[in-house]
């Protein structure tokens, strides 16, 4: 069993995903039609959730899928496109594009919405952002959703600047930290509870909860929840290095470590680098067939904590020194304007994160109303 600093990591299998709890929500399927929002991540003991619905005579007439597509083999951005299925002649339905939201006419036909995706925890991964969609959708189309919860890798911990409203976008819609601490299920029932639905409407939720899960650990998942996160070490930097996707630092998309290091061609030590190749799962990495000096953090266990590490942040916009180090989607990861200014300002590590403690404490009277497991 891995232990990185203080963080336990438990196996998958020492949990029972809500997914695996057929006996209590099949009751809720039977002679109904049923629409099923997942991907690759979506399985019960090894098989597809849409292969063992079908199997169990379960009427599923459709699957919506997320960014990174159904079998989740597509590119963090690019476009998913809707199709038909080649194992169940299925009907595909991309969530990410144009067509964030079930339409009505996509609903028409349903009468149960199930929802199983593996998140990650972290307020920019998009996984929450379709899940509040297609809240929203059922909620206008009263039709019931069932979300099958499974543990949050980076539940043990609360971290980062709220979302502020000016930088609501699919990379944020509410107003929570980057890691945020609850399941999707739980997320689900605060997204309800505190009418973060348009025009405050109220969904008809219902939760398969998880049993045996323990809130103080991360879990080693089974299978890779996107493309560019294909292990361990990937999910727990997830939360630090994907600030990175808004400045001009690679994060190693086109080589065989995603986001487990970091450089640029003009970063200064050269003792370590990498060289982004086009790849299946990435078609334009960023600086393609360029050398990438800086730092491989495959190994940096020692250097991960309950908490967003900013050192690298800070240490990279130093060394690079470049007035355009920052993009225009930084703030929109970040959730502020302040983490940029801040950085820019040379501030410490401390007097960054003091700028965040009044709204995170709040926020943690908010998201104890939603638990559904023991805390920390």
């Amino acid at each position: 069993m891995p232990n990185y600093a203080q963080i336990k990591v438990l196996p998958y299998n020492s949990v029972v995903c809500g997914a695996n709890k057929l006996s209590i929500y099949l009751p809720h399927l039977k002679s109904k039609q049923i629409a099923v929002v997942t991907n690759s991540s979506g399985q019960i003991n090894g098989t597809s959730i849409i292969d063992t619905l079908l199997k169990l005579k379960i009427n599923v007439k459709k699957v919506f899928c997320p960014e990174h597509g159904f079998r989740g083999e597509i590119e963090a951005g690019e476009k998913v496109n809707s199709e038909i299925d080649n194992k169940t002649q299925l009907p595909i339905i991309s969530l990410y594009g144009k067509n964030k939201k079930p339409t009505n006419e996509q609903l028409q036909n349903i009468d149960v919405v199930v929802f199983d995706i593996q998140d990650v925890g972290v307020r920019f991964y998009t996984y929450i952002s379709t899940l509040s969609y297609v809240m929203e959708a059922c909620a206008e189309n009263k039709k019931e959703l069932i979300v099958l919860d499974r543990p949050n890798p980076n539940g043990f911990y609360i971290d980062g600047p709220i979302l502020q409203n000016s930088y609501k976008s699919f990379l944020g819609l509410h107003p929570v930290p980057i890691v945020y601490g609850l399941t999707i299920g739980e997320y689900a029932k605060m997204v309800n509870g505190e009418k973060w639905l348009k025009n405050g409407l109220s969904c008809n939720l219902k939760i398969i909860t998880i049993d045996g899960y323990r809130r103080n650990c991360s879990y080693q998942l089974p299978i890779k929840p996107s493309p560019n996160l294909p292990n361990n070490i990937s999910v727990l930097l997830y939360p630090s290095l994907g600030l990175f996707e808004g400045t001009i630092v690679s994060l190693a998309r086109g080589t065989d470590m995603p986001f487990q290091a970091i450089g640029h061609p003009n970063f200064k030590d050269t003792t370590f680098y990498f060289t982004p190749r086009e790849t299946k799962l990435s078609a334009n990495p960023k600086y393609k067939n360029l050398k990438c000096f800086g730092i491989d953090l495959r190994n940096s266990s020692d250097s991960l904590d309950k908490k967003i590490n900013l050192t690298w942040l800070q240490y990279m916009y130093n060394q690079l020194t470049s007035v355009t180090f920052f993009d225009k989607n930084f703030n929109f990861h970040a959730g502020d304007s302040l983490l940029q200014k801040y950085i820019k300002e040379n501030k410490s590590e401390r007097e960054i994160r003091a700028s965040w403690k009044q709204d995170i404490e709040k926020y943690k009277v908010i998201r104890k109303k939603y638990l559904l497991y023991k805390d920390f």
